[in-house]
């Protein structure tokens, strides 16, 4: 099994390789970049499958697993938002003229990547490529128990110790020395990390089986 984990940063993509034994750390510009190479299933920390809405009956599961941090799972990723709108503030207007939620200026700056990621999933449909949360992965690794913020300096040592026993050696030279210069920040990397393991061997997904699918036929569940 050939698996990839894939997780953005302000300039691209960390991307995460497991064959076998092998581990590997890349980092790339575009995700079509990081997904060149031959894989059998790559995971990626990004929503994959838009409703017109925005409400995914996933992103709902899994706030629902990750009580009491619900915020760590950002919601309403619709594709007219950034197909027809520049301006957060407008968009947002136009939400609530749908009476629609509004978009977190989080969720909204990921909206280039959204986007880059829903045109490849869309023009490589024989591709397996999967929505991953890398906060239910380490979740998962933690005993389904919550975790520390990532960026304290608790949670970030929970994280590493958690990767060390999946066998990732390299992971604080990969934060070291392989990391400087990328502009990739340490949770970058440690997330890339989760979502290769979700990509090699999901434990489970949210919802458990293939309910929602959205307009272009992609599958809205998010592993772990």
């Amino acid at each position: 099994m050939r698996a990839i984990g894939l997780d953005g940063f302000s300039r691209g993509w960390v991307a995460v390789g497991l064959d076998g034994e092998t581990r590997t750390i890349s980092f790339h510009a575009g995700v079509s970049e990081a997904l060149r190479g031959p894989f059998d299933r790559a995971g990626i920390d990004i929503p994959i499958g838009m409703t017109e809405n925005g409400e995914r009956a996933c992103d709902l599961l899994a706030r629902d697993k990750l009580r009491p941090h619900v915020s760590r799972v950002f919601t309403g990723a619709r594709r007219w938002l950034w197909q027809e709108f520049s301006d957060p503030d407008r968009a947002n207007s136009e939400a609530l003229r749908r009476d629609e939620t509004r978009v977190s200026r989080q969720l909204w700056h990921l909206g280039r990547k959204i986007m880059e990621v829903d045109a490849f999933v869309r023009a490589q449909p024989a591709l397996d490529v999967r929505e991953v949360h890398p906060e239910l992965v380490f979740w998962r690794l933690n005993g389904h128990k919550p975790l520390p913020p990532k960026k304290s300096e608790e949670g970030d040592s929970l994280r590493r110790r958690l990767l060390k026993r999946q066998g990732f050696r390299e992971i604080d030279q990969w934060l070291g020395e392989a990391r400087i210069g990328t502009g990739a920040k340490r949770d970058d990397v440690l997330d890339a990390c989760a979502v290769a393991i979700a990509a090699r061997e999901p434990e489970g997904c949210v919802p458990p089986d293939m309910t929602g699918c959205d307009a272009y036929g992609l599958p809205m569940q998010i592993w772990y």
